[in-house]
């Protein structure tokens, strides 16, 4: 008996392995200090508890419309509009799914075709380093990854002509996430518009069925004057932009799992009706009594949602300035969503006190967790440029915050 060739291939996720040992170490007694899941740890606002509650006690626990019920829909529809200026957006155009993952997997999977006509694969362009689920899903939907590089001193970002040279009849998607995870960077408007006219021209000339797929899941956790403006909001390319967002980070609700995926047009109708068919084939809806906490969440939580991006601009500008102090280790400033990648690949080729060698950001990121009890991700699963890079995350408290860069200093300061 032998397992399909796709699974046995795919590696699981880093952030959750990496999570879930810190999680291990710490429930043996140790003091583990966590800088490697992106989870706020700010509990989930009262209102948006209190609907599910209220939702339980009226009963609605039976099964919801595939997609959504119409009025959550609707609701997201109208903050789409409202909010990033995504014009002819309807319920019809919205599918609810269980997380920012189940609807980037079906976009993907509704967007791919896995044995074309032509007999070579659909390429999907990703500009690294990444968020390290990107490149399994492309995979898993049949498509071939193209990495797009970028650079610190490029904050991460690619540029009009990168992507234009890119581009090939066979590209069907590009992968956008901005505010980036790991990078912790965001493209400006100047910025996507460049980007935008490239993709609308493309699609008049080469690549017809070219789409952006957008993710927009950090997008209210922004640190700097650096405005978050959706691609999805520029008429030339509207009706091929995906927008895939969620609750989980501004909104503190990550064990909710509520993600959503929106296009406007007879495109995006067409689209969302094929996500819903997927959907309906795996997980059917999200828990119905989590629906009007959806609704509330949107409409009623705003100075909730304020509240914590205020707290991450003081925590990114804390861990920022400490991590930039430390002997060998660079990143750029975070601007959006609340990761620094930092380059530690300075310290390659060094060893630990008890003789260990640090070549990769692996080694660094397990010599860490061991001696000093810090975790964080090493970026060898992020794409190219990741494997000189660890990811910390500063959804944590200031006094953690402190305390692992005391022991990040520590650590690289015991290296010879």
């Amino acid at each position: 008996m032998h397992l399909s060739p796709r699974v046995t291939a795919l590696k699981p996720s880093t952030t959750l392995a990496l999570n879930t040992r810190a999680k291990a170490l710490r429930a043996e007694g140790n003091d583990v200090l966590s800088f490697a899941a992106g989870e706020p740890d700010f509990p989930t606002p009262q209102k948006i508890v209190d609907a599910a509650i209220a939702a339980l006690n009226r009963g609605e626990t039976r099964y919801a419309p595939v997609p959504g019920d119409p009025a959550t829909r609707a609701v997201i529809a109208e903050k789409l509009t409202a909010e990033n200026g995504i014009a002819g957006l309807s319920a019809d155009h919205i599918v609810v799914s269980s997380g920012g993952k189940q609807a980037l997997t079906h976009a993907l999977a509704a967007l791919i075709d896995p044995c074309p006509a032509h007999g070579t694969p659909d390429q999907v362009l990703i500009p690294v380093p990444a968020w390290v689920s990107y490149a399994p899903m492309v995979r898993l939907a049949g498509a071939q990854v193209v990495e797009l590089p970028t650079t610190p001193q490029m904050d991460y970002k690619i540029t009009p002509d990168q992507l234009r040279t890119a581009l090939s009849p066979r590209t069907k998607a590009l992968i956008l996430n901005s505010p980036s995870n790991p990078c912790g960077t965001m493209y400006d408007e100047e910025e996507l518009r460049a980007l935008a006219q490239v993709i609308a021209d493309a699609a008049r000339t080469t690549c017809p069925d070219l789409c952006i797929i957008t993710d927009e899941l950090y997008e209210k956790i922004v640190l700097s004057d650096i405005a978050h403006v959706s691609i999805g909001s520029f008429d030339e390319v509207a009706s091929r932009s995906i927008t895939v967002g969620g609750l989980s980070k501004a909104y503190a609700m990550t064990g909710w799992r509520v993600g959503y995926l929106a296009c406007p047009g007879e495109f995006g109708a067409s689209l969302a009706s094929a996500a819903a068919k997927l959907q309906s084939q795996s997980t059917t809806s999200i828990a119905t009594f989590i629906l009007p906490a959806v609704r509330t969440a949107l409409t009623e939580c705003a100075a909730d949602v304020e509240r914590m991006r205020v707290a991450f601009v003081e925590r990114g500008q804390a861990i920022y300035s400490r991590i930039s102090a430390i002997p060998g280790i660079a990143c750029p400033k975070p601007t959006g969503a609340f990761y620094v990648f930092a380059d530690i690949s300075s310290h390659f080729g060094k060893t630990t006190p008890n003789g260990v060698a640090i070549n990769s950001a692996a080694d660094f990121a397990e010599a860490l967790l061991i001696d000093h009890l810090v975790a964080c991700i090493p970026g060898e699963d992020f794409g190219a440029g990741g494997e000189n890079c660890c990811r910390f995350t500063f959804a944590c408290s200031i006094g953690q915050i402190r305390d692992g860069m005391d022991r990040l200093g520590a650590f690289v300061a015991s290296l010879r």
